[in-house]
């Protein structure tokens, strides 16, 4: 451990209650104990009004940032002192007065296909139902198998389960990362390959939240970021705000290395599937600026080739 690093004596890290976020949270306060052992790391667990309201689509009530409003406001009251989000969670547009200080090593970014009886997608009759929270999947899977019933899909990971084995779905498509972080891996019947559903800005990543003005935090975080997958996430966030992504458009991206180039993919759809725009850049990418400059590029790409069109309907 260096001896320039700040040494916190005591942290609070704010989560919602669900088995996934708590998971989350705890895997980062073993992280900061690991570079802060004397350091005192305890969870304020908060209900959030996205956890509270699971009988309408997510993007009809406010969209993913329902998730982390309540945990902000703690921070904002000094009740805690950092938030832990799945980064696919956070808005593109930070809140003022906040800031993500670590992006940590992402896990496996795909989507996962899981159902009881279908072993793989092209194996599902039509008419199936499938269920998923996601635009962005709902717009993929209706591109590709228009005779699928795709239906929302709410709730945390157990209910999602639950509700397929109650027979309520013929498959389900969740974060691969989620399940496996749960140690759900043996209900993951397929992956989806990213050329097929491609993940959301941000899938398989844990982002840590404090306040702007916390530099000491700000600098006591610092160990937890992971260089690659910070600019990887940077380009995917820049093309979706350069798009004014929001919880009704449904919107895709992921950044993926190839020595020194990042592959930055980017997808950008109507909800119904009826119209894709699909696009990619390469570039040698060594800094956070050289990252929000693909994702901006691509973006501006998008924008040129239609997307506004898409955009406007979609919101």
């Amino acid at each position: 451990m260096s001896a320039t690093l700040p040494q916190p004596r005591q942290l609070i890290i704010a989560t919602r209650e669900s088995a996934l976020a708590m998971w989350q949270a705890e895997h980062v306060r073993d992280q900061l104990l690991e570079h802060y052992p004397s350091c005192e790391v305890t969870l304020l667990g908060l209900t959030t009004q996205g956890d509270r309201i699971i009988d309408q689509p997510l993007a009809d009530i406010g969209g993913k940032g329902l998730f982390i409003k309540e945990l902000e406001q703690a921070m904002a009251d000094g009740r805690a002192d950092l938030a832990v989000h799945s980064l696919k969670d956070v808005p593109m547009d930070m809140p003022a007065g906040f800031v993500l200080a670590a992006i940590m090593k992402r896990d496996d970014p795909r989507d996962a296909w899981v159902s009881n009886r279908f072993p793989t997608l092209v194996e599902l009759p039509p008419q199936s139902i499938v269920g998923t929270s996601s635009l962005r999947r709902e717009a993929q899977l209706r591109e590709r198998y228009p005779a699928l019933d795709v239906k929302p899909l709410r709730g945390n990971v157990n209910t999602r389960l639950k509700k397929l084995d109650d027979g309520q779905y013929a498959a389900i498509i969740l974060a691969a990362a989620g399940l496996k972080r749960l140690g759900y891996d043996y209900r993951i019947a397929a992956l989806l390959d990213p050329d097929d559903s491609l993940p959301a800005v941000g899938q398989g990543a844990l982002a840590v939240e404090c306040r702007a003005d916390r530099a000491d935090l700000i600098a006591a975080l610092a160990p937890l970021a992971d260089a690659e997958t910070t600019l990887a996430t940077t380009a995917e966030r820049a093309f979706g705000q350069r798009l004014g992504g929001s919880c009704h458009t449904p919107l895709a991206a992921l950044g993926t290395w190839q020595g020194e180039q990042l592959r930055l993919r980017g997808l950008i759809a109507s909800r119904d599937g009826l119209r894709v725009l699909r696009g990619e850049r390469n570039s040698a990418v060594a800094n956070v600026n050289a990252a929000k400059a693909l994702g901006d590029a691509l973006g501006v790409e998008f924008l040129e080739r239609g997307a506004a069109e898409i955009l406007a309907d979609e919101t």
